[in-house]
Parts: C-alpha cells; sequence; structure tokens
C-alpha cells in the first residue's frame, strides 16, 4: 500500500473547499500523513476553481509552480483534483504534462488506484471515474467553524455562470445523510450551510424541505449555532423567515446573492425576481427579524449594462443598507449566454464602476459599525490577530473569510470560544474593542 507524505492546496469558494476535505479524508483511511509545510509533500494535490478565467489561470500556475519544485525537493507526484479537471480535461490533459493524476469533483475513491498507477510510470486520467459520495471529512478551517455542503450542481441557470457546466444540474444530499455528518463534525461552534443555492434544498427530490433540514441539524447537541449562506431571494419565504426568527441556533445573518438592481439586467442575467420584490423581502426581513444581518453580492459591467444602470445600483447600495457586500466585475466566460450578448463592457469601465460600488457599501459599512462603538458584543475568537498583538474574531454579522473582523484585547482568550468585547473604534470594515472580565 502507497505510504507517502500529502499536502493539498485547495483554490476558490467554501464549496470547493469541503470537496478538498474529502479528498483528506480518504488520504488518512488510508493511513496516509498529511502536512502543512508544503515543502515536506511527497504527494501533492492541487484542488481547482474553474469559475473564472482568473481562477483558471491562477490553478494552472500553482501547477506549473509545483512542477518546478520536483527533484529539487521531496515532491514526486502532482494530483490535479476539481472544477478545473472536470470541465477541462480535453484540454489539460494533454498540454498540462507537468500533473501525474487527473480527478474530477467527485472521484475521491480513485486517488489511491491512480496513484499507484502514477508511481509504475503512468500519467493518470481519472475524471469521470466515481459516483458522488458523502464521504468521511478532514476538517481544514479552524475546530471551532465548519462548513456543511447539503447540495451540489444547480439548475438557475444564469447566463454569465458555468456552474451548470461544470458540475451538472442541482442535487440535495440525502437529509439523514446531512444531518449525520453534521453530528460526525464534532463540538462546532459555527456550522455554515452552503449549496449554490440553499433555499432550494429537496426540490430536485420532490418538495422544498430546507426547513426541515435546519429544525433537524438544530437538535444536534454538538451544533452550537447554525449560519446560512447562498440563499436566493426568490425562495426566502414565510416558514424559512420564522424558522430564523425563532430558531435560537440560527444566527440572525442571511446571505442573499443578488447579483444586481435593476430588472432590464436582472432578466439578461436569467435571475428571477426583480427590484421591487427585492425590496419588499429586505423590508419585511428587517421587520420580522430585528437585528438582522443581510450580505449578498453584486456583478458590475455585465453586458450593456449603462452608466445609468450603475448609477441605479449605486443608489439600491445606499438605499438598503446591506451590512456587508461584495462586488465582482463581470467575467466573459466561454459556453455561457452571456458570451455572445451585444455591448461587452470594457475592462478599464468595469473596474472604475467595480471601485465604486465598493466605495458605497464602504460609506454604508462604516456607518453601521459606527453604530457598536461603546456597545458590548458577544464575539467568537478565531485566534490572535495578525501582529501577533491580540486577539481576532467575530460577532454574529460576520462570516469567516468574507466579511470583517472585531479585533481585541484580552489577558487570554481560546479559540473557538465565546467573549464579550466593549467595542472602543471602528474601520470601514473591522471593529476594535477589549475583553469585558466579569
Amino acid at each position: 500500500m502507497l505510504k507517502k507524505k500529502f499536502g493539498m492546496i485547495s483554490l476558490g469558494c467554501d464549496k470547493n473547499r469541503v470537496d478538498g476535505e474529502r479528498i483528506l479524508g480518504e488520504i488518512r483511511a488510508n493511513g496516509c500523513e498529511i502536512v502543512s509545510d508544503l515543502s515536506e509533500a511527497e504527494v501533492l494535490v492541487i484542488n481547482t476553481c474553474a469559475f473564472l478565467n482568473a481562477a483558471r489561470e491562477e490553478g494552472i500556475n500553482e501547477i506549473i509552480s509545483a512542477a518546478g519544485r520536483k527533484g529539487k525537493s521531496r515532491l514526486e507526484k502532482i494530483v490535479v483534483s476539481g472544477c478545473l479537471s472536470e470541465k477541462f480535461i480535453g484540454e489539460l490533459y494533454p498540454a498540462l504534462t507537468e500533473a501525474d493524476v487527473f480527478l474530477g469533483i467527485h472521484d475521491v475513491k480513485e486517488l489511491f488506484p491512480a496513484l499507484d498507477r502514477a508511481y509504475r510510470g503512468e500519467r493518470v486520467n481519472a475524471v469521470g471515474r466515481c459516483g458522488e459520495v458523502l464521504s468521511p471529512r478532514v476538517v481544514s478551517t479552524p475546530e471551532h467553524y465548519k462548513y456543511l455542503k447539503i447540495a451540489d450542481g444547480c439548475s438557475n441557470f444564469c447566463t454569465y455562470c458555468l456552474i451548470p457546466k461544470i458540475r451538472g444540474k442541482y442535487r440535495s444530499y440525502p437529509l439523514d445523510e446531512l444531518v449525520e455528518e453534521a453530528r460526525s463534525l464534532g463540538k462546532t461552534e459555527e456550522l455554515i450551510l452552503v449549496a449554490q443555492d440553499t433555499t432550494r434544498y429537496g426540490e430536485d427530490r420532490g418538495q422544498n424541505i430546507f426547513v426541515d433540514l435546519l429544525k433537524k441539524i438544530s437538535k444536534l447537541d454538538n451544533i452550537c449555532h447554525i449560519r446560512l449562506l447562498y440563499c436566493y431571494p426568490e425562495k426566502i419565504d414565510g416558514a424559512l423567515i420564522a424558522e430564523i426568527r425563532n430558531n435560537e441556533k440560527i444566527l440572525k445573518y442571511l446571505d442573499i446573492p443578488l447579483q444586481h438592481s435593476e430588472n432590464r439586467i436582472l432578466k439578461l442575467m436569467g435571475r428571477r425576481g426583480t427590484k421591487e420584490d427585492y425590496k419588499k423581502l429586505f423590508e419585511l426581513l428587517r421587520k420580522e427579524i430585528p437585528g438582522i444581518a443581510l450580505r449578498t453580492t453584486f456583478i458590475t459591467g455585465f453586458p450593456s449594462e449603462t452608466e445609468e444602470e450603475h448609477r441605479a445600483l449605486l443608489s439600491f447600495i445606499g438605499e438598503q443598507k446591506f451590512e456587508n457586500a461584495g462586488v465582482f466585475a463581470y467575467s466573459r466566460e466561454p459556453e455561457t449566454p452571456a458570451y455572445q450578448m451585444k455591448g461587452q463592457i470594457p475592462a478599464s469601465v468595469k473596474k472604475r464602476r467595480q471601485r465604486e460600488l465598493y466605495e458605497a457599501q464602504r460609506e454604508v459599512s462604516r456607518k453601521y459599525l459606527e453604530n457598536f462603538v461603546g456597545k458590548t458584543l458577544e464575539v467568537v475568537c478565531d485566534g490572535i490577530d495578525g501582529a501577533g498583538t491580540g486577539f481576532v474574531g467575530r460577532a454574529y454579522f460576520q462570516a469567516p473569510e468574507i466579511d470583517g473582523n472585531v479585533f481585541f484585547t484580552a489577558p487570554r482568550a481560546k479559540e473557538g470560544e465565546m467573549y464579550k468585547i466593549r467595542i472602543e473604534s471602528n474601520s470601514d470594515y473591522d471593529l476594535f474593542g477589549v475583553a469585558v472580565t466579569e
């Protein structure tokens, strides 16, 4: 049996991270060591993203860079997994000879058979060899927060997005298996539910049972809090709102990707709903769930977007006052309907519009955070801050890696524990305070 030291580079989103954790689980199940210091790795797994051209370039650059270490370090084999190999294996396999093994997004169980062949001198294309299974994971996040991917694929078919062509149609994982996986993760301060669209959970199996899933996970003693990401606006109904409001374990935070505010652009994007629908939804959410934090994402520079529509989106951000928001410049992706659309926007215009949107959101965020100065917040400690002078954590309105932080000083603090922090100041996206001792 192959006994090697494995390292991993996992690129892309949190959903891809979960896929990478399943590969790590397979490595551990086969009795091999996982090393965090990549210079010690004999086998390097590069789990790739292919959502945007920039992500594809990042993955290829990582592969080429790793290949340069062969013969100069302990590295012997390179395994490429994930979306890049799943979608573009026909181009990659003959051209990217630096890689020894290619796996698709569900080929976890093929890792060791493929490596055995690679160590016998073959280059191996194992993409598509295995079926989809919820195999055991090795968690790569800090122990106190973990992701639970509840579905794969997408059936929304937005005109700018490659995901359906990479990962197929929306597929909900079995409810009982998800509950068991959540239980198997052990003590978890924050369980973050993810999918391309969490709010459609169960519809592909005949009935939307997202609320049922939330209820069952909430009953687990090892799960302290639940955070919801990727909640599409048209599926946020009264039952879900009531569950978020009444369930003490669900954090009063919703990530609702909108992509735009203007109806013409939304229609071109293939998005459901209108600006008017969105405004009504946000008004209802804030009425029914006082203090709820809303996060969203926007795409700027979509084909034919006018300056007037851009200015309208700027106004929308100022009016709706999202607690957190991200902005992406439209990326023209082959094999998507938007690729062929007329009125492609120059890169310089997209960058300028993106900068202006971020400036608008920065002002909203700064004013929101000013409200907490002088108050005390419950904050989970994520560890020592980057400067080593104190600690960093998050309040309920801050998701890991995508939102701001709370930086605080304390005589001592333990990762994963909750602390009361008196807020003394703020920046555009972060808060600063001191732990309150009782």
